[in-house]
């Protein structure tokens, strides 16, 4: 997988995610898992899970790859 396609894909949805007081780190890929940290608001946002699925993964797969999956690593 191309991890610069996957970093400006993520770069182009930061805005959203900083409107909104939060913001996303690209941290890692293994294989077609996409790590990243939800910071910010987001970081506590019980809506988090929502945002990585219906919003950052979605946006990924329609401009990457339709296999991707997106992971908050929270570590």
């Amino acid at each position: 997988m191309d991890e610069d396609k996957v970093k400006e894909a993520i770069e182009a949805i930061r805005p959203a995610l900083q409107n909104d007081g939060g913001d996303i780190e690209f941290v890692k890929i293994v294989e077609k898992r996409v790590h990243v940290k939800l910071k910010g608001a987001c970081a506590g946002c019980p809506m988090s899970q929502i945002t990585l699925t219906n919003g950052v993964q979605r946006y990924l797969r329609n401009t990457v790859d339709p296999e991707i999956e997106v992971i908050n690593d929270i570590h």
